[in-house]
């Protein structure tokens, strides 16, 4: 059957195929140009007579109030003429959003399954929760029993008792009232609902409105009977409120994003744990106490409150980027950016001006790019920031990278790598002396790989040098060395120095010029263990780069040991992994025709991975060790090609191979692995 596509406006697209309009919107229905547009798009379609409509909201993120109050009217309209309107491709907030305004009880959502409650279902909390395979009958007797000789409610005994999560126990109370519960994060609420009332009026009562659909608002609360808070909603706002279960936690933290760089973003930032204070000049146990430098400045409380925030949600990285009406901070967390808040651009400089106090620079500098260190200490630890500024349009954008040992894997069992990687990997570092070069792009962990090697290696016997830009952990008993550029102390200086101080093992952060490359091959050849690493995209591509270094082939193929060269991919989310059956042509593109039925896993987006379907990430490897035939190859300076053809007749095991396991243990996805090894997946 054939499909007309009409380009409606620059934002909707529309398409006719037989008796049902198709009707696309291409961005977030979030303004006023983008929702008449849509609405134009159906009505015309109504009163041409094509009354079945289908909108696909595959490229909508995020919609406001306004868009709900849109699909109401064209469902209305639709269902007058006889026919009906229908949501396809929702994602994860967009389904939250329908659901909790009750939009999905008479607008379907054609690719999602409908929550069914059985009939006769039990309306006790106690019996729902054993139903739902939370509690046992046991502790529901022992909670009711509590319940009685407290004044406190079976759903608080229930999660002091550690049986349950303040979720599941939501979860079991918005069924027994009949409640919607929702995981608050950004794009579920509309900031013009949020902003209804002020900040301080929702501090207090612990709320937060989330949409408005007509005379109704949903309101975000962690008790569904809390009458009188309703009750002064009610009166402030002259809307009739409908409850909808969240976190308090939940509540508190998106408050906070949801001011959008008004001063209440620091009122409601002013919640820093007790436990965070800033270790000034690296001093051990020379703390300042944070929380009360706050009460003279709330900048500082914002700063600090978005350093714990980081370091709690396992970012590797906070950016803070201005732009003319705004300054955005941005978390990178298992190597992609999160929006996370925004503050008002004027404060822009306070935040920079703080954060340079803190890695003890020049305020007055704002000209000139400016790097420095923090180190803090919070939830029992210290933690390492490096700092790094740089003047643009709208002021210095600012990034802090997040240094956090127990984030660290400093041990090689726990590197990703399957038990024959594994094996040949602890093979290559127990070699006295020669070459291992570990290999990928910037991000790939190369880093984290060479400290779990010195690690594994490191001995009282032994002495281990590195020298590393800048020294990113500290290690006990290894003597660690810092290239310093700006006075001449480069890593070729550090490194031939270093040979004259009796090393046993040589770690050298990165072979970056021909000098660093022909010291590093000397020194394996004369009876050193060195470990480094090079900017390539596979094992066979540092054995080219080295040669174009000037390394001669034949000192190469003498020193060199073996290369890892590794990629970081993300990992599919417990929270919300799901599986499904391969479909017919991944197995033939594959070559899965031999495993039978291969499920596959994925994750369907939820608020503990920022909604993405994936959180944390493990490491693929693909090791080259070299032998007598490479070593040969090697010295008769070897093409890409050459290098190619010899490790597919040794039946090499490649990245992709390896990332493919990790797809059939469950453990990543096809695209995630294409995504990061840069294939077509």
């Amino acid at each position: 059957m054939s499909a007309s596509p009409e380009v409606m406006s620059s934002s909707v697209l529309k398409t006719k195929v037989g008796m049902l309009t198709n009707i696309a919107p291409r961005a977030s229905l979030t303004n006023e140009t983008a929702n008449a547009e849509l609405k134009a798009a159906a009505l015309s379609s109504l009163q041409q007579g094509d009354v079945q409509l289908v909108v696909d909201l595959g490229s909508v993120q995020v919609l406001n109030s306004a868009a709900l109050e849109v699909l109401e009217r064209i469902q209305d309209q639709a269902v007058r003429l006889g026919g009906w309107l229908k949501l396809a491709h929702a994602n994860a907030v967009v389904i939250d959003i329908l659901k909790l305004t009750g939009f999905t009880r008479f607008v379907s959502l054609m690719d999602v399954p409908v929550d069914v409650v059985p009939p006769g279902a039990s309306k006790r909390l106690g019996d729902i929760l054993v139903n739902r395979k939370v509690l046992s009958e046991e502790q529901v007797n022992e909670a009711i029993a509590l319940q009685k000789s407290t004044t406190l409610r079976m759903g608080q005994i229930i999660i002091d008792k550690g049986w349950a999560t303040e979720m599941d126990v939501l979860g079991a109370l918005g069924e027994q009232l009949d409640v919607p519960v929702v995981r608050l994060r950004a794009g579920i609420y509309d900031t013009a609902v949020v902003n209804l009332l002020d900040r301080k009026t929702l501090s207090r009562l612990q709320v937060m409105p989330l949409q408005k659909l007509h005379d109704e608002l949903f309101l975000a609360t962690g008790d569904p009977q809390a009458v009188p808070v309703f009750d002064e909603v009610e009166r402030r706002t002259g809307l009739r409120v409908r409850p909808v279960l969240a976190r308090r936690e939940d509540i508190v933290n998106s408050l906070n994003d949801a001011c959008d760089g008004n001063m209440g973003t620091i009122e409601l930032f002013d919640d820093v744990d007790e436990d965070f204070a800033l270790i000034e000049n690296y001093i051990p146990d020379d703390y300042s106490a944070i929380d009360e430098m706050a009460e003279g400045s709330p900048v500082i409380n914002l700063v600090n409150s978005l350093v714990q925030r980081a370091i709690r949600d396992g970012a590797s990285d906070i950016h803070i980027e201005p732009s003319r009406k705004k300054s955005r901070v941005r978390f990178r967390i298992d190597g992609v950016l999160y929006e996370v808040t925004t503050v008002r651009a004027e404060l822009h400089p306070a935040i920079v001006s703080r954060l340079k106090v803190m890695a003890n620079l020049d305020i007055a500098e704002r000209r000139l790019p400016q790097d420095g260190r923090i180190q803090v200490h919070t939830q029992g630890r210290a933690v390492d920031m490096r700092f790094s500024s740089l003047p643009g349009l709208f002021g210095e954008k600012i990034v802090l990278r997040v240094l956090d040992k127990n984030q660290a894997l400093l041990d090689v069992d726990r590197l990703g790598l399957y038990a024959d990687n594994l094996s040949l990997f602890k093979t290559l570092l127990g070699h006295t002396h020669g070459l291992i070069l570990v290999t990928g792009p910037t991000g790939s962990g190369k880093t984290t790989s060479l400290y779990a090697a010195l690690n594994y290696l490191n001995s009282i016997e032994k002495n281990i040098v590195t020298i590393e830009d800048p020294v990113e952990y500290q290690i006990e008993i290894v003597n660690q060395n810092e290239v310093r550029d700006n006075i001449g102390l480069s890593f070729s200086t550090i490194l031939r120095h270093t040979l004259r101080q009796d090393p046993d093992i040589i770690m050298v952060g990165e072979i970056r010029d021909r000098e660093t490359a022909e010291i590093a091959v000397q020194a394996a050849l004369t009876g050193h263990l060195v470990l480094s690493t090079l900017h390539t995209n596979s094992a066979v591509g540092a054995i080219t780069r080295m040669i174009d270094m000037d390394v001669e082939p034949y000192l190469l193929s003498s020193a060199l040991s073996g290369v890892v060269a590794q990629r970081l991919v993300r990992t599919i989310c417990p929270a919300c992994k799901t599986s499904y059956r391969a479909g017919p042509e991944l197995i033939e593109k594959y070559n899965w025709q031999e495993k039978g039925q291969v499920q596959l896993a994925r994750g369907r987006g939820c608020s503990e991975c920022y909604d993405s379907g994936y959180r944390g990430r493990l490491g693929i490897h693909e090791i080259l060790q070299t032998d007598d035939g490479l070593q040969r190859l090697i010295t008769t300076n070897p093409t890409r090609d050459e290098l190619a053809t010899y490790l597919q007749r040794r039946a090499f095991r490649s990245l992709f191979a390896d990332g493919l396991d990790h797809v059939l243990a469950g453990d990543t996805t096809i695209e995630e692995i294409s995504r990061v090894i840069n294939v077509q997946g």
